[in-house]
């Protein structure tokens, strides 16, 4: 069974010049871009139920560019009005600039890691006194809480935003040949979704660990995985499998 058509769990890429046009070209497949998932942020009343004062923090924790707006979004919606004294810690760079967006970038306090929690240890340690807070979803990884509990870094936890299932109800009777996970989430949106879902002769492809043992707990078969050391990309995974299927 040759592959024709792929559905990608992911928004459309903004422009053309990204690896699945490129795929789609050489081997003349229909590529298709659909969120199985959205956010969808927590309103007043319950961000309040959590008991957690704004105002008692004087550090942010900021792990993605999501978790930034919805901070700023609470804070407003609370007619908390953040103070300049207020220092942010991020994950990488990126969602660091991505503060300018809300803040004065050169009149605050930032430091950022390279891309995980742990590259920022020495900047927590170097601010003991501070209390932070972590606005976070609903699956936050533990791996963030664990290392500043091990680091006895003082903060508190609040769930400003969800990650939920997109309705995904027109696409009952259209089938892929290969579709294309990289989260958890995205395998639960899929089943929620149609539950009579049956795998049959579609591929599944996974990106990461997580996502990989999601779909084998859910008793559905794994055919494309990503990372791997000759695969690092999902789009070199696919390109992999089809060229091995085309072997058969």
């Amino acid at each position: 069974m040759s592959i024709k058509t792929i559905l990608v769990s992911q928004p459309k890429p903004e422009n053309d010049k990204n690896p699945y046009t490129a795929l789609a070209e050489k081997y003349k497949l229909k590529i298709d871009f659909r969120p199985f998932i959205h956010v969808e942020g927590v309103d007043k009343s319950e961000f309040r139920s959590q008991r957690v004062d704004l105002a008692d923090h004087t550090a942010v924790i900021l792990t993605s560019k999501t978790a930034v707006d919805h901070y700023f979004r609470i804070a407003e919606e609370c007619r908390f009005e953040v103070p300049i004294s207020m220092k942010y810690f991020c994950i990488s760079e990126a969602v660091a600039y991505y503060l300018q967006k809300y803040v004065t970038y050169r009149k605050r306090k930032i430091f950022h890691g390279k891309q995980t929690i742990v590259d920022l240890i020495d900047a927590f340690k170097k601010h003991k006194k501070e209390k932070f807070i972590l606005p976070c979803s609903d699956i936050l990884r533990d791996s963030i809480p664990n290392t500043l509990d091990e680091n006895d870094i003082n903060y508190s936890k609040v769930v400003l935003y969800r990650t939920v299932a997109s309705d995904l109800s027109d696409l009952e009777d259209v089938s892929y040949d290969i579709l294309v996970f990289f989260s958890p989430s995205g395998i639960e949106s899929l089943l929620k979704n149609f539950p009579d879902f049956k795998q049959n002769k579609t591929r599944i492809a996974a990106f990461g660990p997580t996502t990989a043992k999601a779909i084998v707990d859910n008793n559905l078969r794994l055919d494309i995985h990503a990372p791997q050391p000759q695969t690092p990309s999902m789009s070199m995974a696919i390109e992999q499998y089809i060229k091995s299927e085309k072997k058969k």
